[in-house]
This record gives structure tokens, C-alpha cells and sequence, in this order.
């Protein structure tokens, strides 16, 4: 009887701390919010506009970087995100921590930021980012949560102003990892579908997909078949794998590509992809 009283109270105990867990994970993810440089304050809403006009390209010429910066975990992070960015017309960030240090570089850069965040902890946004030459006409974030710990990886899909009269869509995007089954992880990437096959212009989709199995990777390229994207060609390919798969991708549509690189750095556990792109005459 008392063993029975006692497997009884740590049953009861254990779903106590399971509720309290996944009320306080709630609580650090919150809804779905989008930060934009130009737009105070930093987190309002899941959409926001700004009237941006000056295109994001360079004569036609489009540079675009993807990089997991790893938290900033990193000491070296910050000369590196610096060479990235100087030789970029658009970067995007997954892991990014939005802490007062990475703010100070962020002003100190003058470029432009928009953040979803995928959730706070100790009042600290996480998420994905991206950090341009110019600004977004629009910015939304989006939302899924891990299946087991809960912590949210947040989605950002953006357009910037082109110099050929179209916008440029973007979709930055950090995978989520503990999904055996794959319903959610391919969820995620379907809420994003519509905004995608509708756009009429150019399309970025990138970022750290988390391809780290065959069941991902056929999800991955399912869906950016359907939507008619093509996967960036690497002349230099060092994109960290796992399970001698690639976690990091850049899929593109409407423009033409010059070139792709992924070269090695020690400032992440990733290592950043570099293209450049030319704009297709209308």
C-alpha cells in the first residue's frame, strides 16, 4: 500500500513539473513577433511595414550571406560577421541572440535588422535575423515549436525593394530538430508555402534546415520542387554536415547565379555560405 501511495505521489509530482515546464516555455516563446530597426518598439506585432524604396541590389548585382552564428557563442564571432557583412548586400542570421553586446555591434554597423523571434530567455530574444544594406518593405515571423522541449524556431519572411521594379522575397529559416515522426518539421516549412508560390518576383529561401537525415532532406527538396526553387551550387562546399548530410541550404528563384562558396571559419559551429546573384532582365 505505502509503495503504491508512493508511486502515486511521484506520479502526481512529475506532471506537476511537466505542466509548470511547459507553462514557463510557453511564457519564454509568447506570440510570434517581428523587430525592425526602423520600428519602435522593438517587438510589437507579427508584421510590420516600412516604406523602403532604395533597391537592395547593386546595378543588378545581389550578394547574399547565410551564417548560424551559434548564439555568439564564439569569441572571434564579431570580426567575422563583419567580413560577412561588408561583403554582403543581405545577411541571414539563425541562431542569433539579440543580448545588449550584439545590439551595441547591430547600431554601431548602420545597416538594417529585422528579427523574429523564436523566444526569450532571461528577457533575451532569440531567433533568426536579417541584416541588410537597406531596408524591408515588410518583415513576418512565424513560429514552431520544438515537439519535446518546446522552445519555439521561429521563421522570417521578408521583401526588399529591387532595381528592376520587382521585390525580392525572403524566407529565413531555422529547421526544428526533435521531430521523428516529421510532421511538424514539414508544417513548418508549409506555412510558409503560400507566400512563396504566390509571390511574383524573386525568391530567397535559406537558411539552417536541420537536414541532418534522409527523411528531412526529402521533405526539403519535396517542397522547393513544388515551388520551383533550385538549390545553390558550391564551388567550395565546407557547410557542416551530420551524418554526411549538409544542415545549411540557399534555394533560389528568379535570379541567376554568378557564384556560391562556403568556406571553414572557427567563429561558429557552422560555417557561412556566400553567393552572388545577378537579376534576370525582364
Amino acid at each position: 500500500m505505502k509503495f503504491t501511495r508512493l508511486k502515486y505521489w511521484l506520479l502526481c509530482s512529475l506532471l506537476l513539473i511537466v505542466g509548470l515546464y511547459l507553462i514557463l516555455i510557453e511564457q519564454f516563446n509568447g506570440k510570434p513577433e517581428v523587430m525592425m530597426s526602423e520600428t519602435q518598439p522593438m517587438f510589437v506585432s507579427q508584421c510590420l511595414t516600412h516604406n523602403a524604396i532604395v533597391p537592395l541590389d547593386q546595378q543588378g548585382r545581389l550578394r547574399i550571406a547565410v551564417w548560424n552564428i551559434y548564439k555568439q557563442q564564439k569569441k572571434n564571432w564579431q570580426p567575422q560577421l563583419q567580413q560577412i557583412t561588408d561583403n554582403s548586400d543581405l545577411v541571414l542570421l539563425q541562431e542569433a541572440k539579440l543580448n545588449s553586446r550584439f545590439s551595441e555591434y547591430l547600431a554601431n554597423t548602420q545597416h538594417h535588422v529585422v528579427m523574429a523571434k523564436g523566444f526569450r530567455l532571461m528577457n533575451i530574444p532569440m531567433g533568426v535575423m536579417n541584416i541588410s544594406s537597406q531596408p524591408a518593405n515588410e518583415a513576418c515571423a512565424y513560429q514552431t515549436a520544438e515537439p519535446l522541449i518546446r522552445f519555439a524556431k521561429s521563421t522570417l519572411v521578408a521583401t526588399y525593394p529591387l532595381s528592376n521594379g520587382q521585390q525580392l522575397l525572403v524566407v529565413n529559416l531555422h529547421g526544428i530538430n526533435f521531430d521523428w515522426r516529421l510532421d511538424h518539421y514539414e508544417s513548418q516549412l508549409k506555412q510558409i508555402l503560400k507566400k512563396v508560390t504566390i509571390h511574383h518576383g524573386p525568391v530567397i529561401l535559406a537558411g539552417d534546415l536541420n537536414t541532418w537525415r534522409d527523411g528531412r532532406m526529402s521533405i526539403v527538396r519535396q517542397l522547393t520542387q513544388g515551388m520551383k526553387l533550385t538549390e545553390a551550387k558550391y564551388k567550395k562546399d565546407f557547410r557542416k554536415r551530420v551524418f554526411g548530410l549538409p544542415l545549411d541550404h540557399l534555394f533560389y528563384r528568379g535570379l541567376t547565379l554568378v557564384q556560391a562558396d562556403s568556406t571553414e571559419t572557427s567563429a561558429s559551429d557552422h560555417n557561412p555560405i556566400e553567393t552572388e546573384f545577378m537579376l534576370e532582365t525582364l
